[in-house]
This record gives C-alpha cells, structure tokens and sequence, in this order.
C-alpha cells in the first residue's frame, strides 16, 4: 500500500511556518503580559487563551468570515497583491496563527513569570535595554518553557483539523493536510489507509510529548544539582 507524503509535508510545513511567526508575535505579547500589571492584563489573558475553549468551528467560521474576499483585510489582500486567503495555504498559515496563539503564549509566559526578578533587574542595573535583558537574559534561562512553546505549537498545528477544514478546504498540494487527508479516507470507508496515517500521527505526537518531557526532566536535575 503506497503511502502519499504530501499531505504530511504540508501539514510540516504549516506547522513550521506557523510555529516561527507565532514566536516572533508572541515573544513581545508574553514578556508583556508577564511583566504588565495592568488592569487590562486578565482581558488580553482571556482574549489570548480563546482558541483553547471555542469550538474549532467556531473560529473557522469567523476567519473564514474575516479572510473572504468581500471582507476588508481579504479585499485588501487580494486586490493589492492578489493573494486570496481563503481556500489557500496563506490562509491556512493565518488561520493556524489565531489558533495555535495561546500554545505559544502561555508557555513563554510562565517561563517569563518563573525567572528570578532580581536576574532582570540586575541586567537593567547593568544598562541593558528591554530588548536586551529580554534576549540575552531571559531567553537563555527558560529553554525549558522556550522548547515546550515551540514544539507544542508545532504538534498543535500539525494536528488541526476544524479550522483547517474550513478556511482551506481539500485542495491536494494546497491545502489538502495530513488530517483532513485522514478525514476524507474515513468518509470513503478506506480504513486501511486511515489506520496507516493515523498511527503515523499518533507515533509523531508521542514521540514530540516524549522528547519535552525528557528534556524538561534533565533542565530541572541540572537545576538541582
């Protein structure tokens, strides 16, 4: 039984690009939320963690609703670089971007929150500027929650399926993905094939959770010692 690729190397490469956009949004965001004491901090907190309780079908619709071309932002899109985000991998990547947020966010978040505040204001003492303390300070001593945000992430989104679905379609090559590929083999009653890709994805995903576990374990020995 021939096994088609092309859907988990798409799934990976969504994954990858949605994993390196959402650090670069999301290392401000978190470092901002974990030093504000605001009184706006628990409404950017609940906004943040949204995607993790709202049906997948839910905020599919809406950002199907938001990228269409009659919309504004798809308007915009499409009439000045005439890229279409609907039914489309640059849809697929914005939609992945809303849901896989707070999977980004709240790990560096509690990474920024556990540092020892006398670490960064030490660093402040020293003249170092946000950016600075922040890169050269902070970042180097969380690798543990620095990893689990982006392979979480990463897992998180090679994982999707409503949002995917629904912003993208079935296009093969496109937007036809390793759990849509799944879904439309169930409706067929392929079973075989569904059974192949599904522990392909089952065997990633233990193998992503086994390898942060590990690494967290051996951070928090050496912390320890």
């Amino acid at each position: 039984m021939m096994i088609d690729l092309a859907p988990f190397l798409l799934s990976f490469k969504l994954a990858g690009l949605t994993t390196v956009i959402l650090f670069v949004l999301a290392l401000p965001l978190s470092w901002y939320l974990s030093q504000t004491q605001s009184r706006a901090k628990p409404v950017l907190e609940a906004l943040t963690a949204l995607p993790i309780v709202l049906p997948p079908s839910v905020i599919g619709f809406y950002i199907l609703i938001v990228l269409s071309p009659n919309s504004a932002l798809g308007g915009f899109f499409e009439d000045l670089f005439g890229v279409k985000l609907v039914f489309s991998f640059t849809g697929l990547v914005v939609a992945s971007c809303f849901y896989s947020l707070p999977f980004m966010v709240q790990p560096l978040q509690s990474g920024f929150e556990s540092l020892n505040k006398h670490m960064l204001e030490a660093s402040y003492l020293a003249g170092k500027s946000t950016l600075q303390t922040l890169w050269h300070v902070a970042l180097p001593n969380m690798k543990p929650a620095l990893l689990t945000a982006l392979i979480i992430t990463f897992a998180h989104t090679v994982g999707e399926f409503g949002v995917v679905l629904m912003v993208g379609g079935s296009i093969p090559g496109e937007t036809k993905v390793a759990s849509v590929a799944i879904y439309e083999m169930v409706e067929v009653m392929a079973y075989g094939q569904a059974h192949i890709y599904s522990a392909i994805m089952v065997l990633m995903s233990f193998v992503v959770l086994l390898c942060v576990y590990i690494f967290n374990h051996k951070q928090k020995k050496i912390g320890i010692l």
